[in-house]
């Protein structure tokens, strides 16, 4: 369900696939004209104020700059408390399962309730009180993923060590441990031999010493490859070991390259799969499969609980993904190059965002005295601008940024969302990192622990989403309207429209739909939450 693999983002210039896109000039057009436009605000600014940019901005977004880093530092810190509450979970130190969720989520909202109670009383203006809320969400989420996959980590150990007893109880019946080994491997020796002479191996030539077999592989070397041709197939590698789609589920992951397919020497239960007692079988692949679960699946090198120690939930915490792996695709090292184009490209779009926010949103703030569609007009285009920038800084420069400082190689953050021709296909491509993880810990957990269909998940994950997204207008514009709650609720019956098939095959209207949408949104909202 969510899977991760070596990518490159969309607009990534070292991305092979942009570079012969057909499109890759209207990207240059793009920054090319704004920069003009940019050029030419601050040559008019100049010759009719005398300055460039009069700096009211920056000088409310500055506003107790320092209480405000550290606070968000103490923020960050404070989720470093998770590594010891796995470490309970761990030892069994929680009574129940039940006890550590509900343990888990009430702390989770009493850190949400003193961030959100901390930004009221320092009555920080909207830049820094949304700053503060959207990064607690944040932590929010990477603390629930953390803790909640430790916690299945640890119901899945239980799991395995209590088939593996009753394995073992069932192998004292065929002689014992060791009796049920031997007995496994003369049977995948049988099944390699015939497997051999199907295929037309050679037979033993006549100056061969006594007791040589046609077997290429002992035993234990033959699950070894099985277990390699099994590990291709699911990471979707084709014959000649390039990749091709990654198709994996749950929390298995593997990366699309031959070389990260892991092909360690099996396991006894692996072994015992293939033993003639079809209980012992049965035992054994269930057991093989839950320690497959206890093990990170990209290298194999990490297994539950060794990840729970504060080096890797600090890794972790600097990788840019809000679902919890034991393992991750990585890269092999950090491109200083890189790091420093995505910094450039970092504060050159703050400083265009900057300009378009001070000179043609702010001073448009709407009123009530205001005409109500002349608003909407005169904010459309600036909003729209943007809210590309500030999509092309968070997703572009600060994660691809932080995905190079912690070797992680999947940095698709986003897909082509702009040509989206329904709301929920845009939820799922403009957002990866939340998607993902509402997709594994709201709508799966929804429908798995409570049985809920998928319509009844896709609601209350809905209904998650703009309640949080509300939260953070009500801090911002210190009013509770429930406009953008409202229209997020109402995406639900537009998805059940967009999805009748004379919309559906029209994709041109969907997307011009879509567009006119996003456009009339964000001034819409403005002018609600400002003047009324």
């Amino acid at each position: 369900m969510v899977t991760f693999a070596p990518r490159k983002s969309l607009f990534d210039i070292s991305n092979e696939n942009s570079t012969t896109n057909e499109f890759r000039g209207f990207f240059t057009l793009f920054w090319t004209s704004l920069f003009l436009f940019v050029v030419r605000t601050y040559v008019r600014s100049i010759e009719t104020n005398g300055y460039i940019l009069d700096f009211q901005f920056a000088t409310m977004i500055s506003r107790d700059a320092i209480t405000l880093a550290l606070s968000d530092a103490v923020l960050v810190l404070s989720t470093g408390l998770c590594v010891p509450f796995a470490k309970a979970i761990a030892k069994g130190w929680i009574p129940s399962y039940t006890a550590g969720i509900i343990f888990q989520h009430l702390w989770q909202a009493a850190v949400l309730g003193i961030a959100v109670t901390w930004t009221f009383n320092r009555q920080w203006p909207w830049v820094q009180s949304g700053f503060l809320t959207l990064h607690s969400f944040v932590m929010i989420m990477k603390m629930h993923s953390y803790v909640s996959t430790n916690t299945d980590l640890a119901y899945t150990h239980k799991r395995a060590a209590k088939v593996l007893a009753q394995l073992k109880e069932a192998t004292e019946a065929e002689g014992g441990w060791d009796a049920a080994l031997q007995k496994a491997e003369a049977v995948i020796q049988q099944e390699e031999s015939a497997s051999s002479v199907a295929v037309g191996t050679p037979g033993i030539p006549d100056d061969a010493p006594a007791g040589t077999t046609t077997s290429y592989v002992d035993a234990r070397t033959a699950v070894t490859l099985r277990q390699r041709l099994a590990a291709r197939a699911a990471a979707g590698l084709n014959a000649d070991g390039t990749a091709s789609a990654v198709k994996t589920t749950g929390t298995r992951v593997l990366p699309p390259t031959a070389a990260a397919v892991p092909t360690y020497p099996p396991t006894p239960a692996e072994i015992l799969v293939h033993h003639p007692s079809e209980k012992i079988a049965d035992l054994a692949k269930t057991h093989a499969e839950l320690e497959r679960e206890l093990r990170g699946s990209v290298e194999g090198r990490v297994r539950w609980p060794a990840n729970i120690t504060l080096r890797d939930f600090a890794w972790y915490q600097l990788t840019p993904t809000l679902v919890y792996e034991l393992e991750y695709p990585r890269t092999e090292r950090i491109r200083p190059l890189y790091v420093f184009e995505k910094t450039v490209a970092f504060f050159g779009t703050f400083a265009l965002l900057y300009t378009i926010v001070e000179t043609f949103i702010i001073p448009l703030t709407p009123t009530k005295e205001q005409s109500f569609a002349r608003s909407l007009l005169d904010l459309a285009l600036p909003f729209m601008i943007s809210y590309l920038l500030l999509f092309y800084i968070i997703f572009e420069c600060i994660c691809n940024g932080f995905a190079e400082l912690s070797y992680f190689a999947d940095r698709q953050f986003y897909d082509d969302w702009w040509n989206s021709t329904s709301w929920d296909e845009f939820s799922r491509k403009w957002n990866r990192p939340v998607h993902t993880f509402l997709l594994r810990h709201v709508y799966a957990s929804t429908m798995t622990s409570y049985k809920l269909t998928r319509q009844s998940a896709m609601f209350v994950t809905f209904l998650l989403s703009a309640a949080a997204h509300e939260l953070v207008m009500a801090i911002v514009t210190k009013k509770i309207r429930f406009y953008l709650f409202a229209l997020q609720i109402a995406q639900i019956p537009l998805i059940a429209v967009g999805r009748i098939p004379a919309i559906r095959r029209n994709k041109l209207l969907g997307n011009l739909v879509f567009w006119i949408g996003l456009y009339a949104g964000f001034p819409l909202l403005c002018v609600a939450y400002c003047a009324y």
